[in-house]
């Protein structure tokens, strides 16, 4: 962090988290940890599944086993403060450790962002290529595919760490947030940052924006294959496939639109935490809920596996 002219600058920030009663905050402590624990499970259960069992050595299972890794990092980068400071009270964070909650959510916003593009490109060609799935995404197609997520977005994350290091915080440092938000961070710096939310804006359109209208065209293409499917049986067979993928879709994308795009309002602080909150431990619970649920190899995988520790035992 940059010095203040008049030498005030500190090296922490104060976490103000939710306005809730004291007899509120254990209540509100285990709700966080259930869920956060939750979805801690489902994701490294997801993990073990893909690592564990041959079967699920697909261009898919190995895409959800990336898109659970993110989640389980997303969350464990941010949760566990939130929880201390709703437990013990301890609302201080130094200013390293804050920016490394925010090199982990931006590295893991963004690195969702492309998995769910390579998921909706891998679902395309399952369904509109169908002869040409394994000769198109073949092992080395679909590891490159996830290494360029995974090197893009630690680029934007090392990226947004170096241009927010270099400004300057001199007066207030009460982050009006449940964890280091990037945005309530910049709101805090004394410096100019006229540029750096310019830079924000543009960088989100090419990301955010082109990555989500890659996906939407993917599933035009998807939904036209689908009607052209002449029986109903192969309709819903081939639409199945799909439907977790485009529901993880919504839950990621819907809570990240109405955080971005809503009006400033004297709520919209209670309202971006509440909407953070739906994102960094509601969706990484239901994600693996949504692929499980209704998978029909991911519970084979499960028996698999249960059956297996049963013999050896």
């Amino acid at each position: 962090m940059s010095d203040c002219p008049n030498g005030s600058s500190e090296n922490e920030f104060y976490i103000v988290a939710f306005s809730t009663p004291q007899q509120e905050q254990i209540g509100l402590f285990w709700g966080i940890l259930i869920i956060y624990l939750i979805a801690l499970l489902g994701n490294l259960t997801i993990i073990a599944l893909v690592c564990l069992v041959p079967k699920l050595h697909t261009p898919m299972y190995f895409f959800l086993c990336n898109l659970a890794i993110l989640d389980v990092t997303s969350t464990t980068s941010c949760i566990p403060k939130l929880l201390a400071i709703t437990q013990i009270q301890d609302h201080q964070i130094s200013f390293p450790s804050c920016m490394m909650q925010i090199f982990f959510f931006v590295l893991c916003a963004d690195g969702e962002i492309f998995t769910l593009t390579s998921m909706a490109y891998d679902r395309y060609v399952a369904i509109c290529k169908p002869l040409l799935y394994y000769t198109i995404m073949r092992k080395n197609v679909y590891i490159v595919m996830a290494a360029f997520s995974w090197m893009s977005a630690a680029l934007n994350s090392v990226l947004q760490i170096i241009l927010t290091t270099i400004l300057q915080f001199c007066y207030s440092h009460d982050i009006h947030h449940f964890f280091c938000d990037l945005n309530s961070v910049l709101a805090l710096s004394s410096s100019d940052i006229t540029s750096r939310k310019i830079f924000m804006f543009l960088e989100s359109i090419l990301i955010s924006l082109v990555q989500f209208l890659l996906t939407i065209i993917s599933y035009i293409y998807i939904f036209s294959a689908i009607l052209k499917i002449r029986s109903s049986a192969g309709r819903m067979k081939s639409f199945s496939s799909c439907t977790s993928h485009l529901i993880t879709v919504i839950l990621f994308y819907g809570p990240i639109t109405f955080l971005y795009m809503k009006p400033e309002s004297e709520d919209s602080k209670d309202q971006d935490m509440l909407l953070s909150m739906l994102y960094l431990v509601v969706v990484p619970m239901l994600n693996p809920l949504v692929y499980s649920l209704r998978n029909k190899e991911v519970w084979a995988a499960i028996l698999s596996v249960t059956k297996q520790r049963k013999t050896k035992s």
